[in-house]
C-alpha cells in the first residue's frame, strides 16, 4: 500500500463516527482519495479496535446489491462488510432512536452458513451449505459525513450498518426460489417498499457468490456458523420515533422492530 496514504487517519475518523456520532478531522484528503483496497483497510482497521473493546465478529453483510440502493447511492457496485455481536437481535427487538444518526432500515434474509465456503463451489454448492434462513431487518447510520455517496465511505464505514435483527431460524425447503421470494417492508402498516430476491444481483446466491470470491481475493471466507444477510431488493427506508417496522417475506415470515425516543 502507498505509505503516503491516509488509511490511519480515516480509521480514527470513523471509529470516531462511530463512537460519538461527529465526525473529527484527522486528514485534509477526500475519502474518494482512497483506492477500494485502503477502504476495506480502514474497515478492517475499525472491526479489529471494536473487537479488541470486547464485540465480536458474527458474519457477513452484502450492500449495494439491488437497482434501488445503487440508484439511491448513486453507484454501482456491492461492497461487503461485518456483522458484529452484540448488535444482532431478536424479533420484536425495541430501540431508542438516540442509538442512531438518521436510522433507516431494509428488510434481509439472514443465512445461517452450516459449513465453510469456498470460492470453488457453484451457486447449488452455497445453497446446500445454508443450514437455516431468517427474515429480518437491518438498521442504518443513514448519514454521509464525506458529502456525495461514495463507495469508499460505504466500504470504509462498514457499510453504515448499525444493527441486525432476526427472526426464528427456518429451514429452506428445497423447492423454495429465493429468486421469486416476495419481500415487503412496512412502516406502521403501510407498505414502503416491495421486492423481489432476483433484485439481489439477480438473485440472494448470487450475492452470496459474490461475496465468497471477494473475500477470496482478500485471503478470507465464510465460515460455519456465520451469519450471512445478502443485500436488500428495496432501498433505504428511513425511520422516526414512535414507528413500527415489519419485514415481510412471503415464505420466510417476518420480523418486526420498533423504536421510540
Amino acid at each position: 500500500m502507498n505509505p503516503n496514504s491516509d488509511v490511519d487517519a480515516f480509521s480514527r475518523e470513523i471509529l470516531g463516527i462511530f463512537r460519538n456520532h461527529r465526525l473529527v478531522r484527522h486528514t485534509g484528503s477526500a475519502i474518494t482519495s482512497l483506492s477500494l483496497q485502503e477502504a476495506y483497510e480502514v474497515q478492517d482497521r475499525c472491526i479489529a479496535d471494536r473487537v479488541s473493546k470486547g464485540e465480536s465478529t458474527a458474519g457477513w453483510k452484502i450492500g449495494c446489491t439491488s437497482k434501488a440502493i445503487q440508484q439511491q447511492f448513486g453507484l454501482t457496485q456491492p461492497i461487503c462488510g461485518r456483522i458484529l455481536s452484540p448488535h444482532v437481535y431478536d424479533d420484536g427487538a425495541a430501540f431508542s432512536m438516540a442509538e442512531f444518526v438518521n436510522c433507516a432500515v431494509e428488510p434481509e434474509m439472514a443465512f445461517h452458513i452450516g459449513s465453510d465456503l469456498s470460492e470453488d463451489m457453484r451457486v447449488e454448492d452455497l445453497r446446500a451449505r445454508i443450514a437455516a434462513v431468517s427474515a429480518g431487518v437491518e438498521l442504518h447510520n443513514y448519514r454521509f459525513w464525506y458529502g456525495k455517496a461514495s463507495s469508499q465511505e460505504l466500504i470504509a464505514s462498514n457499510g453504515i450498518h448499525a444493527a441486525l435483527v432476526v427472526a426464528k431460524r427456518r429451514k429452506l425447503p428445497p423447492d423454495t426460489n429465493l429468486d421469486l421470494e416476495e419481500v415487503q417492508i412496512l412502516v406502521n402498516g403501510g407498505v414502503a417498499a416491495v421486492g423481489k430476491g432476483a433484485e439481489i444481483m439477480g438473485g440472494p446466491l448470487n450475492s452470496l457468490c459474490w461475496l465468497v470470491r471477494d473475500l477470496a481475493s482478500r485471503g478470507l471466507r465464510v465460515r460455519a456458523g456465520d451469519l450471512v444477510i445478502p443485500g436488500s431488493p428495496v432501498k433505504l427506508v428511513s425511520v422516526a420515533p414512535g414507528d413500527e417496522v415489519e419485514a415481510r417475506f412471503a415464505s420466510l415470515g417476518n420480523c418486526i422492530v420498533r423504536f421510540h425516543l
